[in-house]
């Protein structure tokens, strides 16, 4: 891993934005990017695909070490290829979501997929969004952020963005779920869910994506990124 490339990370719980957010910032500075939380989705759908329990460790962790996984950018949209398949959709759901919280908080699991998402950091630079990506997997990024949102605020957002791909769910059963993976997320052993030090957290609750990216976009003037 080079320590010379500069890295931002995108830190915070599912429905905040930050994978929008970390794709745009990412295009605008023409830099790389990295979805973590697909990385972790990937190693559930894999192990499902392959009869594994979730909870057995070290199978889960050889999945992981063996990912064939790709990202690529076309036509402006960001892709996850699984041995060249595009898995959006597959990924995506609230069952991936599920897993990949309980494959994520196997050590082995995130042992064997640190030094892949260090892989990632290649020139000019790399946005990396995830849950640990500033305090764990880059704690020497040029700049860390941390974003929030109350979780009936990311339910509703997830509710809205499923209806619109024509799928009836209940509301209701999105926020338990979003708590759940909240709770799981911040009381595993390895490396939970907490901004890092210097992190600078902001809150999405009320803001719309651009909004966002604009009060980013001055946090790197700050830096002198741009």
């Amino acid at each position: 891993m080079s320590t010379t490339v500069p890295v931002i990370t995108i830190d915070g719980p599912s429905g905040t934005g930050k994978g929008t957010l970390g794709f745009r910032i990412a295009q605008r500075l023409g830099w790389h990017f990295l979805d973590s939380g697909a990385l972790y989705r990937l190693v559930a759908l894999r192990a499902g695909d392959e009869g594994v329990a979730l909870d057995d460790e070290l199978r889960v962790a050889s999945i992981a070490q063996h990912l064939p996984v790709r990202f690529e950018v076309s036509g402006g949209e960001f892709r996850t290829l699984l041995e060249g398949r595009d898995e959006a959709d597959r990924l995506r759901t609230e069952e991936a979501g599920a897993a990949a919280s309980v494959v994520a908080a196997l050590p082995a699991v995130r042992a064997a997929l640190l030094s892949r998402q260090h892989n990632f950091r290649q020139l000019p630079g790399l946005v990396a969004d995830g849950r640990d990506m500033g305090t764990v997997v880059f704690p020497d990024a040029v700049l860390k952020l941390f974003l929030t949102a109350s979780a009936e605020v990311r339910a509703g957002r997830r509710h809205k963005q499923l209806r619109g791909k024509g799928i009836d769910v209940r509301l209701a059963p999105l926020l338990e779920d979003i708590r759940r993976r909240d709770q799981r997320d911040q009381q595993r052993a390895i490396a939970p869910l907490l901004p890092a030090p210097d992190a600078a957290i902001l809150d999405t609750t009320e803001l719309g994506i651009s909004e966002v990216e604009n009060h980013v976009i001055g946090l790197l003037r700050e830096c002198g990124i741009v």
